[in-house]
């Protein structure tokens, strides 16, 4: 699959730290209730910790109670891209950007009471955060 920020692993494995590169590159997870965007509540931007795409706005953002952030909706549909995760002995379903192919977490259609009925849940280190200047 091709994406439009193409960059080898070790040019990745430069430019991200240890941990962002084991969630980014090779689908790790952080620990739930750890992640420094977890109880951000500012108005902003949520982007690919990678090639800093846009993904996410603040207003889709929800606590969902599960210890990552989570968020109804992405910026725009092709914004991700949805793969199918047969990992640990469950089906679920991967959400990488669709920008660089990096992975940030998993969508479970559990968001009760959203929009969308939708839970992208997140990894912190898989995203950076932009605030609304005010």
């Amino acid at each position: 699959m091709g994406y439009d920020v193409d960059k080898t692993e070790a040019e990745w494995r430069e430019q991200l730290g240890e941990a962002e590169y084991a969630v980014l590159r090779e689908a790790a997870t952080e620990r739930p209730w750890t992640g420094e965007l977890l109880d951000e509540k500012r108005d902003g931007l949520y982007r690919c910790g990678a090639c800093g795409a846009e993904l996410f706005r603040s207003g889709t953002k929800f606590d969902s109670g599960c210890g990552w952030p989570s968020f109804y909706e992405s910026v725009r549909p092709e914004a991700v891209t949805l793969i199918e995760d047969r990992t640990l002995g469950m089906v679920r379903t991967e959400v990488r950007c669709a920008a660089c192919g990096s992975h940030l977490g998993h969508v479970f259609p559990d968001g009760f009471g959203t929009p969308t009925g939708d839970r992208y849940c997140m990894n912190s280190l898989a995203l950076t955060f932009s605030p609304t200047e005010s």
